[in-house]
């Protein structure tokens, strides 16, 4: 078995404190035992299984599709990468269909994907019951220049929600977040800005309950514990769940010192 399947998985959180509860395991099989109508938003970051258009380029090694050449940084190693697009589309469906069981009526999904991805990635959505109510761009300032082509330097967010939209803020949401990708405060090989998240939870009502059915890094979590919403995190790789946890920690331990953490 790999290093990174390593650790007990577990059915019931292996972390437990302050509105954060995190486990590890798969998502498909956590979700199952999660209740109906029991969470009031999905914000996640699933594995793309993107860069590249054959199945000998998407199952290469992640740190080759996602890195620039010259890169020195190592970082775990990222699984569940490497599907094919029809698989990778069906598996979309099936943990989105059990999200979907798992939210309240009118909670917001929102899910990060690459240009790649996007088409596949919205069909999946539908599929699984969500209604489907645009895309948010997240421009990363910087991406592989490329002769003659436009720079591919957005990733996506499509956003959705189980039947009607229920508006939980009076201010009118920009379609577009402009965050550049710091090396330094990266975690994880595709890590997302905690602000970026903060952004986008202003979709989310107010101590909303946030699923992340792909915990990577902490970005979603840290987000949550910042915006006073809880939070529930789920994450297969042993070294990822454990720097989750111990990131995750430390920023309860630091808002757990201020007067208040909004």
């Amino acid at each position: 078995m790999s290093p990174a399947y390593r650790g007990t998985i577990s059915m019931v959180p292996q972390f437990q404190k302050d509105g954060v509860s995190l486990y590890r395991g798969d998502a498909l099989a956590v979700l199952s035992v999660l209740s109906d109508n029991s969470v009031d938003a999905i914000l996640t970051d699933p594995p793309y299984s993107s860069g590249g258009v054959t199945l000998g380029a998407r199952q290469a090694n992640p740190a080759q599709k996602y890195q620039s050449s010259g890169t020195k940084r190592q970082y775990p190693p990222m699984l569940g990468d490497a599907k094919d697009q029809r698989s990778w589309t069906m598996w979309c469906t099936l943990w989105l269909g059990e999200c979907w069981r798992i939210a309240r009526d009118g909670a917001p999904l929102m899910v990060f994907t690459d240009w790649r991805q996007l088409p596949a990635l919205s069909d999946a959505v539908q599929a699984a019951g969500w209604s489907w109510r645009g895309i948010i761009a997240w421009d990363k300032r910087s991406a592989r220049p490329q002769i003659g082509r436009f720079r591919q330097q957005c990733e996506y967010v499509l956003f959705a929600t189980k039947g009607r939209f229920i508006p939980h803020t009076r201010a009118c949401l920009p379609g577009v977040y402009d965050y550049p990708v710091i090396a330094a405060k990266k975690v994880h090989l595709t890590s997302k800005p905690a602000e970026l998240i903060e952004d986008l939870l202003a979709v989310t009502a107010p101590q909303a309950s946030v699923l992340d059915p792909f915990m990577g890094g902490g970005s979603v979590g840290e987000a949550c514990i910042r915006t006073g919403r809880r939070y529930i995190g789920m994450e297969l790789s042993a070294e990822y769940f454990e720097i989750s946890r111990a990131r995750l920690e430390n920023v309860l331990a630091e808002c757990g010192q201020r007067p208040d953490t909004h």
